[in-house]
């Protein structure tokens, strides 16, 4: 069963009925998202499907695919990042649930009400898959020339420490 991504949903409600939520979200609609990058223009289409997996673990695997628009920080130019991201998430109470959890399942704390909002999920999982330093395919590096630099061989660099050797083999 599909349904259009809703504000909020009852985590625990949603994994009992093995619901599916599918969406197309504006890249304006994630907040703090945006602030990494060049500007709001696309959208990010993603699943949430809430299950339990063969441990009887309240999962929710989150998929989203965007294109990501950011800025080179070697050329200063705008590029496109394509961004694909396949996540299972595993719902926990508390922080003494989160050890029981397979170790390729991420935790996601839900609260006593049961309230978790999809947006904030897929913003969190783009914020993750952002570059630290974001670079275009096409980022060149500007070659710094050194004009003391010449194409002639460069003579043999002497041994700070020759001197002492000389001082020693002359006192032996």
């Amino acid at each position: 069963m599909s349904a259009d991504l809703p504000d909020s949903v009852d985590a625990w409600r949603a994994v009992a009925g093995r619901r599916v939520f599918e969406g197309k979200l504006p890249l304006a609609a994630f907040k703090r998202l945006c602030e990494s990058l060049a500007d709001a223009d696309g959208a990010c289409v993603c699943r949430l499907s809430f299950d339990r997996d063969v441990f009887g673990v309240a999962t929710v695997e989150l998929e989203a695919d965007a294109v990501l628009p950011l800025i080179c920080q070697r050329s200063l130019e705008r590029f496109m990042l394509p961004v694909s991201i396949r996540q299972r998430l595993g719902l926990v109470r508390d922080e003494n649930e989160e050890m029981s959890l397979p170790g390729e399942v991420e935790p996601v704390l839900v609260g006593a009400d049961g309230e978790l909002k999809p947006l904030e999920l897929v913003e969190d999982e783009l914020i993750l898959a952002l570059p630290v330093v974001p670079m275009g395919p096409d980022g060149l590096v500007a070659e710094l020339s050194n004009p003391a630099a010449s194409d002639e061989p460069d003579e043999p660099k002497q041994n700070p420490f020759a001197a002492l050797a000389a001082l020693k083999a002359k006192k032996e």
